[in-house]
């Protein structure tokens, strides 16, 4: 045999292996296989001061989230951030069904005649006047543990309320799927005893800064932040959840990015 065809044969068989693999990773993340769990997509919208911040605010009440809510996402997040690397920038928290669905979503918003004439003045700002900086977004897939977004019952009555987002980069792989792991062996549970309200926890699937996880807790305001998380840190179940040595060998997070979101007016959750 030639090395040519043996160079054939190595890259046929190398296909079919990788080809088999999505497949099956595909099968294993459908909403029937994986127990109904969704997809987040998180946009970031970096602003300048000024009338960047009120345009993107009306294009969210006013086309983008009635629009999303009308092909069947939500219940959608939209925030400005108080504390950050950047301000001002607003995120939104799309939950959609499948992956397909929320990277095809402005395809069909392209489509969508009363949309494209709400968001008119933001799709259309000129050069010389922008309505933004720039827009990044990551895909993420939900824990296994906690499939649903769950918004906090503040959400319902728009009482005032302030969010943490928080994303921890692993660095290796296997401490990524460790640091997942202990979240499935306690942290909800102690979260909860804490008195931080979870709402949701993804696992990044693209994005930069891979591997990561990014998570959503809510609060009634910010004098809560110091005082709940005290007391996650001073709970017995956590000093033991961490301590254990599955967990402890090493620090598998190399790097934490910490948020302070408030919502918008125009946000569901």
């Amino acid at each position: 045999m030639t090395m040519t065809m043996q160079r054939r044969q190595f890259l046929a068989a190398s296909l079919a292996t990788s080809a088999l693999a999505l497949t099956r990773k595909a099968t294993a993340q459908s909403p029937t296989a994986a127990s109904a769990r969704e997809y987040y997509q998180i946009r970031q919208y970096k602003l300048e001061n000024g009338p960047q911040t009120k345009l993107t605010s009306s294009y969210f009440a006013d086309a983008l989230i009635p629009a999303l809510t009308k092909l069947g996402f939500g219940p959608i997040g939209a925030f400005s951030a108080d504390f950050g690397p950047e301000t001002p920038t607003y995120y939104l928290v799309i939950p959609g069904p499948s992956a397909e669905a929320l990277v095809t979503a402005d395809l069909h918003l392209a489509e969508d005649a009363e949309f494209l004439k709400a968001a008119e003045p933001f799709w259309s700002a000129p050069a010389t006047s922008p309505s933004f900086q720039r827009v990044e977004s990551s895909l993420l897939i939900a824990f296994e543990g906690w499939p649903k977004l769950t918004p906090p019952a503040s959400s319902a009555t728009k009482s005032k309320r302030i969010f943490q987002m928080r994303t921890y980069e692993s660095p290796s792989y296997r401490d990524h799927v460790r640091k997942v792991e202990m979240f499935h062996k306690g942290e909800f549970d102690i979260f909860k005893a804490a008195g931080l309200t979870s709402v949701f926890y993804g696992d990044t699937l693209i994005g930069p800064r891979m591997p990561s996880l990014t998570y959503m807790l809510s609060l009634d305001n910010l004098e809560e932040l110091n005082t709940k998380w005290a007391a996650f840190g001073s709970n017995p179940d956590w000093k033991k959840l961490s301590s254990d040595p599955r967990y402890a060998f090493e620090n598998t997070v190399s790097n934490i990015a910490n948020l302070i979101l408030s919502p918008l007016a125009a946000s569901q959750i």
